[in-house]
């Protein structure tokens, strides 16, 4: 694994679990975790469960003890790694956004092309997905219990930035970030409605916001200037994006992805509006799932709360009891079970390089449609 902060540890905590609880064709050996501070990534090993460390990335191509690099860096670094480690025959799991750009996408892709007649396989990371509930919800709408897609409503909100004297991370870079909390956290939502829908985005209009334009430098980098206050720097992605949609399939659509909604913290709503019936997804009641059936009587019809728990949902049979809730850890550890299997049966792990090209392609689209003034703007076939 490379990288091991917020990402590093969910994903070290899902390769520890997964088969412990769900019965693997392989068992996952956490052989060795890489970051540039030697001594920072020896305690984080340690912490997270690896057996070894290395300081350079380039050396985990060349140990024979590494068949899978999970990439769990900034998004500058991924074509760089996924690459590399694709052309010498590692699988790869990369986090999301798969890329800073498309171009970057699209040479993952075609890198991931390569490894995959050698079977090598790929997959990138988006974890939400493999929430029960959204499962659920994918399963429901393939069935045809809500008819034809009309409506797709999907929002994030955070509001971790919210102070102005919060530090410019790398995430408020854009040559580190790529955008803010469009590829951030827009990703996911984007990705959740196409997912739940089996529908792709085909055009865009879109704003994006930049509250904040000037934030404090790290504490490790910053100083005093000549007049003795903090130095500052410019914070060169969005803070927020709205933009409306249309699938293919002639659904409209409408997405929020801000990190400035005052008290949210991690709000992730999806709903679906169809011909025969309606879905919601709340991720702060992320066991249940609600469910219209527009068939029933008018008289006695409403929304149906429907706990996603039972053994028979989506991964939830592995776990514990009905009623006894799983969380956010748990979808990593899905995530980690869906790839482990399909790596071991020779099939192509989805969400693939290809998904992520495709939502990196609508995240271009909304950027370009927001920088011209929110006009119409088609979204490119990957």
């Amino acid at each position: 694994m490379v990288g091991y902060a917020f990402m590093g540890a969910a994903h070290s905590q899902a390769w520890r679990s997964a088969g412990r609880f769900f019965d693997l064709p392989l068992e996952p050996d956490l052989a060795v975790l890489c970051g540039r501070d030697a001594a920072a990534a020896g305690a984080a090993a340690r912490k997270l469960g690896w057996r070894s460390v290395e300081t350079d990335w380039k050396q985990l191509l060349r140990r024979d003890d590494v068949a899978l690099v999970d990439i769990c860096t900034p998004g500058d670094t991924h074509a760089e790694i996924a690459t590399a480690a694709l052309d010498a025959g590692k699988h790869v799991l990369c986090e999301k956004p798969l890329a800073n750009s498309v171009d970057e996408a699209r040479a993952m892709v075609a890198a991931a092309e390569r490894a995959r007649a050698a079977g090598v396989r790929s997959m990138v990371g988006f974890n939400y997905r493999r929430v029960p509930a959204v499962a659920l919800a994918r399963q429901l709408v393939a069935d045809g219990r809500i008819g034809q897609i009309r409506h797709v409503r999907a929002q994030y909100l955070q509001d971790w930035i919210v102070d102005p004297e919060f530090p410019l991370v790398w995430r408020l870079q854009a040559e580190k970030a790529g955008s803010g909390a469009l590829g951030d956290i827009g990703a996911h939502i984007v990705d959740l409605a196409q997912f739940v829908t089996g529908d792709r985005l085909a055009g865009v209009t879109a704003l994006t916001e930049t509250f904040i334009t000037e934030r404090p430098l790290p504490a490790a980098s910053s100083g005093l200037s000549a007049s003795g206050s903090v130095e500052r720097g410019p914070v060169t992605v969005d803070d927020a994006a709205l933009f409306f949609g249309r699938f293919a399939g002639g659904a409209l659509a409408s997405f929020e992805a801000t990190r400035f909604a005052t008290g949210r913290k991690n709000a992730i709503r999806l709903e679906v509006n169809g011909s025969a019936g309606s879905l919601a997804f709340d991720f702060e009641s992320m066991n249940e799932l609600s469910f219209y059936d527009g068939t029933e009587d008018p008289s006695t019809a409403g929304f149906r709360r429907i706990l996603v728990t039972e053994p028979t949902h989506p991964y939830a049979g592995a776990w514990w009891p009905p009623g006894h809730l799983l969380g956010y850890e748990h979808s990593f550890t899905h995530e980690i079970v869906d790839l482990v299997r399909d790596v071991a049966n020779g099939a192509d792990p989805r969400p693939s390089f290809l998904d992520g090209l495709q939502v990196q392609l609508v995240l271009d689209a909304v950027a370009r449609s927001a920088a011209a003034g929110s006009s119409w703007t088609e979204i490119e076939t990957s």
